[in-house]
């Protein structure tokens, strides 16, 4: 290798690590393409009786003396697209069962009592940011059949005009009936890692989930 070459490759070297350097590491980030969040059954429960009271405060309903039962929690996260860009003013339609397990739904054959305390359904919606937040109670499990369990989670609906509307679960970390579900353990390990929420700290005596959402762009 001669002079003149070796010269310019060491050039070309100390070019390339000062860009590096210059550039930001969140712009590395957002050149990546992300995965949209697995779509997963809407299954039986949505609910079919309109209410009033579909706030971002599913603890309480409008009128009621008493608030619902069992731990009440914090979901919040952030709606992004596969570019990694916020999806402001999307539409977060929620709904899931109270602390027994039990949904606000005719068809819910679960003989656990209804928590007539608890909203179980809220349509809110993400800000200029792309954020979402709401407060809840932590799901109780119930059962699915004879042999299957299903385990806390919460069912997501989210729309956005030129985005692909994404029905999905949200689990919860740690949760002993995750590993035997049959809807999440259909998942792969990239899938189940991208539908269960982090736990991420706790204010006073709820504890906050994280859970971002990507959607995914409508194709013509």
């Amino acid at each position: 290798m001669t002079e003149i070459s070796r010269r310019k490759i060491i050039k070309l070297s100390l070019i390339s690590g000062i860009a590096s350097a210059l550039i930001p590491p969140r712009a590395f980030t957002q050149a990546l393409t992300l995965v949209p969040t697995p779509s997963e059954t809407e299954g039986p429960f949505y609910p079919v009786n309109d209410q009033k009271d579909k706030d971002a405060d599913l603890t309480r309903i409008n009128g009621h003396t008493h608030a619902a039962q069992g731990q009440h929690i914090i979901v919040s996260g952030k709606i992004t697209d596969a570019n990694g860009q916020a999806v402001v003013r999307a539409m977060l339609d929620i709904w899931q069962a109270d602390a027994n397990g039990r949904y606000r739904h005719p068809r819910d054959s679960n003989p656990a009592k209804l928590d007539d305390n608890f909203q179980g359904w809220a349509i809110i919606e993400s800000d200029v940011q792309g954020l979402f937040r709401f407060k809840t109670v932590m799901p109780g499990a119930y059962p699915a059949s004879r042999s299957w369990i299903r385990p806390p989670h919460i069912h997501f609906r989210i729309s956005k005009k030129g985005y692909r509307m994404l029905t999905t679960q949200m689990y919860f970390p740690h949760q002993a009936y995750n590993e035997s579900d049959l809807l999440l353990q259909n998942k792969s390990v990239v899938e189940r890692s991208a539908m269960i929420a982090r736990k991420i700290n706790q204010q006073g005596n709820f504890p906050v989930y994280e859970y971002n959402i990507v959607l995914d762009f409508f194709q013509k």
